[in-house]
């Protein structure tokens, strides 16, 4: 119960910061700096990160979910037309311009990727509830983006074959995907957490992507 009551002290702590509420109101922000990101839920969730990221937050997740989810089994290209790249493009080039204009990019590594891709393959696998083909899950394969944090932009690492199913050069790891967050944040490899036994395990395991940098 004490380490529980710890805990739950240090996240009424977080919350009841000026700076931190500061940072979540972001509906109050200027209008221009909305429409920048765009007004809607993704938009205000990555001017929120940025924030958060300037008052000393050291690692900060968004999630583009809800109705914009990515499950794309159906609709796939209305989906994406639509809903799902619009509010994306305009977010993430927003926090882009916004962190390179306030000197934050170099310091600050962007991350957008998902727990695994899309079938390179579009057909209709539930006729029963979509009336328009998708992409069905697919862990062989994805696309991450990063940019800050001292990556080089422009730079394609990777390949894959004529249809996106399978890597082909340069084949990344998650393992070495989660060492380079790591690496960014100033972890070490030699950086180890011992169980209740007093038995030692790494944090990872992979090697940062090379070639970023």
């Amino acid at each position: 119960m004490t380490q529980f009551d710890r805990y739950r002290q240090a996240s009424i702590s977080l919350l009841s910061d000026p700076r931190v509420r500061s940072a979540l109101e972001v509906t109050g922000a200027n209008p221009k700096v909305q429409t920048r990101y765009g007004c809607n839920s993704f938009g205000w969730s990555l001017l929120m990160a940025r924030r958060l990221v300037e008052i000393g937050v050291n690692l900060v997740q968004v999630n583009l979910g809800g109705w914009s989810t990515w499950d794309t089994h159906g609709s796939n290209f209305l989906k994406l037309k639509n809903f799902l790249l619009p509010p994306t493009d305009l977010a993430i080039s927003g926090l882009l311009d916004d962190l390179q204009e306030s000197g934050m990019l170099s310091e600050t590594l962007v991350v957008v990727a998902s727990e695994f891709g899309r079938t390179p393959r579009i057909f209709n696998c539930c006729k029963d509830v979509y009336s328009r083909p998708g992409r069905d899950h697919w862990g062989a394969l994805q696309t991450v983006f990063l940019a800050g944090g001292g990556v080089v932009g422009g730079r394609v690492i990777g390949a894959s074959d004529r249809q996106g199913a399978w890597p082909t050069t340069d084949v990344q790891t998650p393992e070495d995907f989660a060492a380079t967050i790591y690496d960014a944040l100033g972890i070490p490899r030699t950086t180890h957490w011992e169980d209740a036994l007093g038995r030692p395990h790494q944090i990872y395991y992979g090697q940062p992507i090379a070639g970023l940098t």
